[in-house]
């Protein structure tokens, strides 16, 4: 078998930048080293100024597969997703039919195999009536269990206090938790209602899904987690209240976990004039500080993985009034080059980058010999030009949706290379093999 050696890499792993070789043989990383020649038949790559990372992991997507597919399908979001560096996903069950018992889970691993460009994983959905579903998990069949804990797409919300109090009693595997206090929304929909009626301006999301409704639901499953012993992971976190939750330090002494995602690392509340409902999403862009505060809580410890929340549907639907367009948006295509624009800014170093996307990810999941750029381990990896801009248009676009909010803007890297199990998927902007992606092995 052929095998591929990258030269010349400035090899982003583990805290450090080394310029090292890396010799990939039958899906893995067989050697690194400083210099490595080159067999005569081996395919050579010469990385020459750019930057091997670790492929991005992301903790957090909706796919739309099954039952929402004219949104997006697990072959086209994971072809934007590898465009984009991230090698393997986490898919969430808020689809058609939901993912709340283990026909539907594993069904959705057979609709993977052999379509999906990237690895894959799904959650187990959490409602009030599945406890014992979630109790007779095997650990390693599912990514984690996803708890609703504020109402968002489809019929997921749990909301009885029992139900909730044996989720986190009971649950095998991990609770990730999407954290919005339902009452106090349904009451600030109200009083936008009475102020502007149904015509409600994009201005006012942040402000019906609130901070203080963020923390009053974060709080409660912190304090679930830590009553019962849970392994417990936050997801995207929009506030800087919510972060006093969360404890500084390395994700892997950590019970609680916490995620930000990319467009809440870079959005804030100035975008709504512009782009609408384009970035409307649960819970709510927020404001400066709020954006401060998370990428703070990045370099502090306080937050430990970054993530897309990747949630695509049509223009014609986002086009909607404030009531009507539905909350989510496409990230997949440009999640690096959203977090290295923080690098370019000199906010944290491409260290942290790699840490957050992939190595925390494997660390917090417990994924088995991915996350990594070490001998021995599958070779999932980016290659990144810090120095070459990517500017996004619509004709570039991989999602079923055919857009992006971040179309006309300008990101200072782009992704040049990203090999999925050892293949070569993405190079030079094409899409350069088949679908490769694999069924994710946790270490349990």
């Amino acid at each position: 078998m052929t095998k591929t050696l990258i030269k010349n890499a400035r090899v982003v792993n583990e805290g450090q930048i080394l310029e090292r070789d890396v010799l990939i043989s039958q899906g893995r990383i067989e050697r690194i080293a400083e210099s490595i020649p080159a067999d005569g038949n081996d395919r050579v790559i010469d990385a020459e100024g750019l930057h091997l990372l670790p492929g991005m992991i992301d903790d957090q997507v909706h796919f739309r597969e099954p039952g929402l597919t004219h949104k997006g399908d697990i072959a086209t979001e994971s072809a934007a997703a590898v465009a984009g560096g991230i090698t393997s996903f986490m898919e969430m069950p808020n689809v058609d039919p939901l993912t709340v018992n283990l026909k539907e889970l594993e069904a959705k691993y057979d609709r993977a195999a052999g379509r999906s460009h990237a690895n894959f994983a799904f959650y187990l959905g959490a409602t009030n009536n599945n406890v014992d579903v979630i109790k007779s998990l095997s650990p390693g069949q599912a990514c984690g269990v996803k708890v609703f804990m504020g109402a968002s797409t489809g019929d997921m919300l749990v909301d009885d206090p029992a139900a909730l109090e044996s989720i986190f009693a009971e649950s095998p595997v991990l609770v990730a938790t999407h954290c919005e206090d339902t009452p106090t929304i349904k009451a600030n929909e109200d009083a936008a209602r009475a102020k502007f009626g149904d015509d409600v301006p994009m201005t006012e999301h942040p402000n019906i899904r609130s901070a203080e409704a963020c923390y009053k639901s974060s709080s409660y499953a912190v304090d679930l987690a830590r009553k019962h012993g849970t392994r417990l992971h936050v997801l995207h976190i929009t506030t800087a209240k919510e972060l006093s939750l969360f404890a500084k330090g390395p994700e892997t002494e950590k019970q609680i976990t916490a995620e930000a995602c990319v467009h809440h690392m870079y959005l804030d509340e100035s975008f709504y004039p512009s782009l609408g409902t384009q970035i409307k999403c649960n819970p709510a862009v927020k404001t400066a500080a709020d954006r401060e505060g998370i990428l703070k809580a990045l370099v502090d410890g306080r937050i430990d993985i970054i993530a897309t929340d990747h949630a695509p549907h049509t223009l014609e639907e986002k086009n909607e009034s404030y009531f009507k367009a539905p909350a989510g948006l496409p990230l997949v295509q440009h999640a690096l080059q959203l977090a290295l624009e923080h690098v370019h800014d000199g906010r944290f170093g491409i260290e942290l980058v790699a840490h957050k996307t992939s190595h925390a990810v494997a660390n917090v999941f417990g994924l088995k010999d991915r996350g990594y750029i070490r001998e021995g381990y599958i070779a999932d990896l980016v290659l990144i030009d810090m120095n070459r801009e990517t500017e996004v248009s619509r004709e570039q676009i991989l999602y079923k949706c055919g857009w992006s909010p971040f179309e006309g803007m300008r990101f200072r890297s782009s992704i040049q290379m990203t090999m999925v199990n050892g293949e070569v998927v993405w190079r030079q902007g094409e899409i350069k093999s088949g679908p490769v992606g694999e069924r994710l092995q946790f270490a349990v």
